[in-house]
Order: structure tokens, then C-alpha cells, then sequence
């Protein structure tokens, strides 16, 4: 499990970025033909999330912070294909930011729920050990 959840963190650690990079092209006007990438990525990140939280879950992990990014990782897609649509004109800049903090915590929640299961893992071999 432990090395399962350091690929999914892996996978954000290099998703995330690019992510970020293409969305900052999309912000200043540019590279829109990668749309479909970011998208197709920010799925990636989505899934990635959801698989953590299986994972954490089962190492048991906190279960608030479980039941949280399950529901994050909903609230991502719905947020993400919606976001051109929300307060559209001179204050859709602050649609895009939220945007870009929601992503940004998705990742840090994948980086903390890996945490979390290495720290199971490690407990879960402790009592092993002393049972």
C-alpha cells in the first residue's frame, strides 16, 4: 500500500505543475488548443485523489479528512466545467483563482492522505511486531 500511495503522489507532484502551468496559458490568453489536456489531466488529478482516499481509508487514516476529500474530489469536475460560466465579465478572475487554489489543495490532499498511509503502514507493521 505504502508504495501505491508514493506513485499517487508521484502522480500529482507532476500533474499538478503542468496543470498549473497550462492554466496559467489559458489565463494570459494563450495556448487554448490544449484545453482538452488540461481537462483530460485535471481527471488524472480527480482520480488520482479518490484513489489516495480508498487507500487512506483503508490504512486508517482520519476519517474527517477521508470523508473530505471524497467529497472534494466531487466538487473538482463540477467546479472545473463550470468555472467559464461563473461571473462571467471583469470579475472572473476571481472564479479563475478559486480555481487554482481548489487544484492546488486537491494536491496537497493527495500529498497528506499518501502521508497518512505510510504512517498506517508503519503503525499497522509496529503492531505486528509487538503482537
Amino acid at each position: 500500500m505504502k508504495s501505491a500511495a508514493t506513485i499517487l503522489q508521484a502522480v500529482a507532484r507532476i500533474t499538478g505543475p503542468v496543470l498549473i502551468l497550462l492554466g496559467i496559458l489559458f489565463w494570459t490568453g494563450h495556448a487554448y488548443q490544449l484545453l482538452s489536456l488540461h481537462i483530460g489531466l485535471g481527471v488524472v488529478l480527480v482520480l488520482t485523489l479518490w484513489v489516495q482516499v480508498v487507500l487512506a481509508a483503508r490504512s486508517g487514516a482520519n476519517r474527517g479528512f477521508v470523508a473530505f476529500a471524497i467529497l472534494w474530489g466531487a466538487m473538482l469536475p463540477v467546479f472545473g466545467m463550470a468555472q467559464a460560466n461563473l461571473f462571467p465579465g471583469q470579475y472572473h478572475w476571481i472564479i479563475r483563482a478559486l480555481h487554482l487554489v481548489v487544484g492546488i489543495v486537491a494536491m496537497g490532499m493527495i500529498d497528506g492522505l499518501g502521508k497518512q498511509v505510510h504512517r498506517g503502514a508503519v503503525t499497522a507493521g509496529a503492531e505486528r511486531v509487538t503482537a
